[in-house]
């Protein structure tokens, strides 16, 4: 599998944290591996949704699958991913309340 350029792994990065529930997947992981079953109940959401994400996921490099019988665990695919995600949570962000995001679809992002 050929390895993303830094820009290219920052855009994954990002793509994979732009959605509440792929972010909650990745913190999880960063705490250990576990299995997609295990994961939906613990984040609250459908097994399908949680399949969907991790597909994501796996896609921008941030987990790996790791198959054990009938079962796949999923893991961070590198223990710094984990320690990113820790550092990205003691960020303190100076957000200006009167900024509107836009897309490049022109739609308003919920930022604010």
């Amino acid at each position: 599998m050929p390895t993303a350029v830094h820009t290219d792994a920052l855009a994954r990065f990002g793509h994979a944290l732009s959605d509440v529930t792929r972010t909650r997947i990745l913190l999880s992981l960063a705490a250990g591996p576990a299995y997609p079953a295990e994961l939906a109940d613990r984040l609250g959401v459908s097994r399908q949704m949680l399949s969907n994400h991790l597909g994501c996921l796996r896609g921008c490099g941030l987990v790996v699958a790791a198959p054990e019988g009938r079962r796949t665990r999923y893991e961070l695919a590198d223990k710094r991913i984990g320690h990113a995600l820790d550092d990205l949570m003691g960020l303190v962000l100076a957000v200006d309340p009167d900024c509107r995001c836009v897309a490049p679809d022109g739609t308003v992002c919920g930022c604010s």
